[in-house]
C-alpha cells in the first residue's frame, strides 16, 4: 500500500479583497512533498497576492493557509527556516557584494554554507565578488535565486524566478528544481513563462482575475487537450475534415489539410484509413495552447 504524501501546501477558500478591488477569490489549492506546482496567470491575475498571503507579508480577507500542517495564519519562525523564497519585485542592497548579501541572509537563517553557494553560483555563472549596483537584472536575480536555495529548504516559494535569465541560465535552472525534486523537497513556482513551468512541473493551476480556471496534473491536462493534426493528401484533393465530430481550426490549402482534434484518435485515424494520404502528422499542444485555450474558454463563458 502506498504511503500518502504529506501535503505541504493547503490553501482553503483564500480570498483578498482590497476594498472594491479584487485580489483573489476563493482558491483552493493543495501541493504534496515532493512536488513542483506550478502556479500560472498573466500580470496582475492574482499570483504575487497569492505568495504575499502564503509568506504572512499579507493578511486574508478570509480563508484558510496551512503551510507543512501548520497554520499559516502568523508566519511562524518554525514554518520560515523551512522555506526559501524569491520575491517577484525581489530588493537587494546595491552597496554589498554577493557574497555579502548572502552571508548577511545565511545569519539570519543560522547557517552559512559556503561551499554550497560557490557551486550555486557557479552553475548559475553568478559573480559574487562584484557589487550588486554594478550588476545586470538578471545577475541581481541570480543572487535571489542562491539566497532562496542556499540552506536547501523543503519548500521554495518562488515568484517568477527566470525573470532576466538568459536561455542556458534558465536550463541549468531547471536542472536544479529537478534535483530539488528527487530530494523529495517541494516547490511553489509562479510565472507567466509556460515553457519553464512545461519543462519542470507536475501540477500547475491557471488563475485568471483572482480566480483558479484549472487546477490539474500537468498529464491530465494535456491529455484533455486538443492534437494537432496534418494531412497531405496524395492527389492534392481533400475532403471535408469539418465534418468528423472534434475537428477545428480547419486550414486547407494545395493538398494540405491542418486542424485541432479533440475527438478520439482511434475514429480519426479510422476516418483518415479511406482518404488518398500521402503523410500524416499528429503533435501534442504545447503548453501555451492549452493556456490560451482555457483562457478563451473562460472569456466565451463569462
Amino acid at each position: 500500500m502506498a504511503t500518502r504524501k504529506q501535503t505541504i501546501v493547503n490553501l482553503q477558500k483564500l480570498t483578498k479583497q482590497y476594498g472594491q478591488f479584487r485580489g483573489v477569490e476563493n482558491l483552493t489549492i493543495r501541493v504534496e512533498q515532493g512536488s513542483i506546482f506550478g502556479f500560472l496567470g498573466p500580470n496582475g491575475a492574482g499570483k504575487t497576492t497569492t505568495i504575499s498571503m502564503m509568506m504572512g507579508l499579507l493578511k486574508p480577507t478570509s480563508g484558510k493557509i496551512s503551510l507543512f500542517g501548520r497554520d499559516n495564519q502568523r508566519f511562524d519562525t518554525q514554518n520560515r527556516a523551512r522555506i526559501g523564497y524569491l520575491a517577484g519585485d525581489m530588493a537587494l542592497d546595491g552597496s554589498l557584494t554577493g557574497w555579502q548579501e548572502l552571508e548577511y541572509f545565511s545569519n539570519l537563517r543560522g547557517s552559512f554554507d559556503k561551499k554550497y553557494i560557490g557551486e550555486l553560483s557557479e552553475r548559475l555563472k553568478c559573480d559574487l565578488t562584484r557589487k550588486i549596483k554594478t550588476l545586470s537584472r538578471g545577475n541581481q536575480q541570480k543572487i535571489g535565486l542562491i539566497s532562496a536555495l542556499m540552506n536547501k529548504p523543503e519548500l521554495l516559494i518562488l515568484d517568477e524566478p527566470t525573470s532576466g535569465l538568459d536561455p542556458l541560465v534558465q536550463a541549468e535552472f531547471n536542472s536544479i528544481i529537478h534535483e530539488h525534486k528527487k530530494a523529495g523537497r517541494t516547490a511553489f513556482v509562479s510565472s507567466h513563462v509556460l515553457s519553464e513551468i512545461q519543462e519542470i512541473c507536475d501540477k500547475v493551476a491557471f488563475i485568471k482575475e483572482g480566480k483558479l480556471i484549472a487546477n490539474m496534473p500537468l498529464k491530465d491536462l494535456f491529455r484533455s487537450a486538443p492534437k494537432k493534426v496534418q494531412v497531405t493528401a496524395k492527389d492534392k484533393i481533400l475532403v471535408d475534415f469539418d465534418k468528423l465530430p472534434g475537428v477545428k481550426s480547419l486550414v486547407q490549402n494545395a493538398g494540405v489539410a491542418s486542424f485541432t482534434y479533440s475527438g478520439n484518435i482511434g475514429q480519426l485515424l479510422k476516418f483518415l484509413s479511406g482518404q488518398p494520404m500521402q503523410d500524416l502528422t499528429i503533435t501534442e499542444a504545447d503548453l501555451e495552447e492549452v493556456f490560451m485555450g482555457y483562457y478563451q474558454k473562460e472569456s466565451k463563458d463569462a
